[in-house]
């Protein structure tokens, strides 16, 4: 299979990989399927799309989130092989849902915040977006994701339209509890639990006799958040999600370590702003959710502070994790700088904690980006139709290695690498030029910064001079050094203000300009400083005010990684204060001192210490 390549390091998959795989036999009878290399193959007497059936429906749920007095129903479509109907057969569900299927509104950065506030200070007024998105009365087919692909393989595939979006009751609520309680209506009808009717307001009833009522649930972005929303209900039935660069927790996804951030590429968004951009539900229940829902949502999401409260806590899919049992392929990019790594990882520990089954998928590109089809196809035909395919022996992570294909990962036996161990560097020397990072433990003296929002981090790690960024370098890597993992920094600081915005970047020297992805970029994240000490620095649920002048330490995580830095690079180390296109911008000129003999880094390494030492020519016994 073309995108299996095997390092050394790993043992091979054994034959279970690699055999031809057949059904039981009265399962195979039932379903018709074809299953070779333990994936389901397209049969033709399924990929004649001229015989397929399409229809769609409403599924009545059990909320009312429009507060119309009724339990809201939602839209969906189905499509499946002609041969569900008249012979008998029964079929396995693909199922996507979505608040994108009836269209969103325009990207018009005049009605998202305005950055230009001071840390700590009140946000401006927004001006929200008004009503632009033209309501579709109808919409009998969806989407035609995934049709083409699992269709001929002999499964349904359903669409859904997230609540308040589409022909599908109700308010969107970017989060809320309707969210996962939706697909979750839909996968009970695909079980004959839910009822569902032939039209939104209708009596006439639709039953999913065609289904055996396994389901695999997939998408990319809010629709892989989805999937995740779903399984943790912990609906019987949905027996595999494979969530591509899921949102599962909208504080990290608005918010770093305290510090109100906006997701790249969309600065000012927040959750409010996230709303109205789908909302296309019904018009005459919209002055309804806006008082009820985004309002809500404004009073409470508190770009004040940047701190953690119940109303994030409630959008927060780790604290409900608990209720996953859907075994989960994981899918993310390690550049993904609008829904960061962070998301899968976290949701990935948790899982690997509860004993779920599960495998990552991780590759060196920006957002989005599926596993290649047969990880996909492996996955889906063991846990939704059934299969005894061997995959639980696969190798738990798959990463696409800097440069290659991502239809070819690399299989390891565990993300963050097994080998990985955590080495400390230290900064030194004047950061205004480039001062040093090594693995000594000296009187560093302090580093001055005047923040000014006006540069970008990537000017001025380029920058040969600059007093509003510290950066410090190792010298030149005689070989390559493998990270693996999730760096963490600690900061002591202080602040000529009582607040300040605290970015922190790891690079690869020298910056070029390249456009390679992996060239000058390693990991990056920001904090607030008031949240010094805080319990959970990565959800304070309070912080204080600095003190002008008084010293105060940050340990935070930066973004999780796997990249391969070459001999050649320095790695360096930059902070910073504000971060152009992700933290707010306030009135240049805030002082920060950073100390530098009690600022670290410890980086995740393969092979650890010694691993760093022969790469730069440190003796061991130094």
């Amino acid at each position: 299979m073309p995108w299996f390549r095997e390092p050394n390091q790993i043992p091979t998959l054994g034959a279970a990989l690699l055999a031809f795989v057949l059904l039981p036999a009265a399962l195979a009878a039932q379903a018709g399927l074809v299953i070779e290399d333990g994936q389901a193959q397209i049969v033709p007497a399924f990929a004649d799309s001229s015989d397929w059936i399409r229809h769609e429906l409403w599924v009545e749920t059990g909320f009312d989130s429009d507060g119309d007095g009724q339990p809201d129903r939602v839209h969906l479509d189905v499509t499946r092989p002609g041969q569900t109907d008249g012979e008998g057969l029964s079929v396995p569900v693909i199922y996507e849902t979505s608040p994108y299927y009836s269209g969103v509104a325009g990207i018009d950065f005049a009605h998202f915040w305005d950055l230009r506030q001071e840390v700590g200070g009140e946000a401006p007024a927004r001006d929200p977006f008004p009503a632009t998105i033209q309501h579709i009365p109808s919409q009998p087919r969806i989407s035609n994701s995934h049709v083409a692909t699992w269709v001929p393989r002999g499964f349904a595939v359903v669409h859904s339209q997230s609540p308040g979006t589409g022909q599908s009751q109700g308010c969107p609520t970017v989060g809320g509890a309707n969210e996962s309680l939706a697909p979750k209506a839909v996968i009970d009808w695909l079980n004959g639990r839910a009822r569902g009717f032939t039209s939104v307001d209708g009596n006439e009833e639709v039953e999913a006799y065609w289904a055996t009522g396994r389901v695999g649930m997939t998408g990319t972005s809010y629709n892989g958040t989805l999937p995740l929303a779903a399984a943790t209900t912990g609906v019987e039935g949905l027996e595999a999600i494979i969530p591509v660069a899921p949102n599962t927790s909208y504080y990290h996804y608005y918010r770093s370590n305290g510090l109100v951030r906006s997701p790249g590429g969309y600065p000012g968004e927040d959750v409010d702003v996230l709303f109205d951009f789908i909302f296309s539900g019904f018009p005459e229940v919209r002055d309804y959710c806006l008082a009820n829902v985004r309002d809500e949502m404004t009073a409470r999401l508190d770009r004040v502070t940047g701190d953690y409260n119940d109303f994030w806590a409630g959008r927060d899919y780790l604290n409900h994790v608990d209720g996953v049992r859907a075994a989960t392929l994981m899918s993310h990019a390690f550049n993904d700088w609008n829904v960061m790594p962070e998301h899968s990882h976290r949701i990935s520990m948790a899982l690997r904690e509860r004993g779920v089954p599960l495998q990552i998928y991780y590759h060196q590109g920006g957002h989005g980006g599926a596993p290649p089809l047969e990880l996909m196809n492996r996955w889906f035909t063991r846990y939704v139709v059934g299969v005894e395919n061997g995959v639980e022996g696969d190798p738990a992570a798959w990463i696409v290695r800097e440069g290659d294909d991502r239809a070819e990962p690399t299989p390891y036996a565990s993300y963050p690498h097994p080998e990985a161990d955590a080495v400390t560097l230290r900064p030194s020397g004047d950061g205004h030029w480039t001062g040093t990072l090594s693995l000594d433990d000296t009187d560093a003296g302090t580093g001055a910064i005047v923040d000014n929002f006006t540069f970008t981090g990537g000017q001025l790690a380029a920058a040969e001079w600059s007093n509003h960024r510290l950066l410090y370098a190792t010298p030149e890597l005689r070989e390559d050094v493998h990270l693996s993992g999730v760096a963490t920094v600690r900061v002591r600081m202080s602040a000529d203000a009582p607040a300040a915005n605290l970015s922190v970047w790891l690079v690869s020297l020298p910056w070029t300009e390249s456009g390679e992805i992996n060239d000058n970029l390693i990991t990056k994240g920001w904090a607030d400083p008031a949240n010094a000490g805080a319990d959970d620095i990565a959800s304070p649920r309070a912080g204080t005010p600095l003190t002008p002048g008084e010293f105060v330490d940050l340990e935070f995580a930066l973004q999780p990684d796997d990249q391969v830095i070459p001999a050649g690079a320095r790695i360096g180390l930059m902070i910073f204060s504000s971060d152009k296109f992700f933290t707010l911008h306030p009135d240049p000129g805030t002082a920060l001192t950073v100390d530098l003999g009690e600022t670290r880094i410890a980086l995740p390494l393969v092979g650890g210490s010694a691993a760093l030492r022969r790469a730069l020519g440190v003796p061991a016994s130094e």
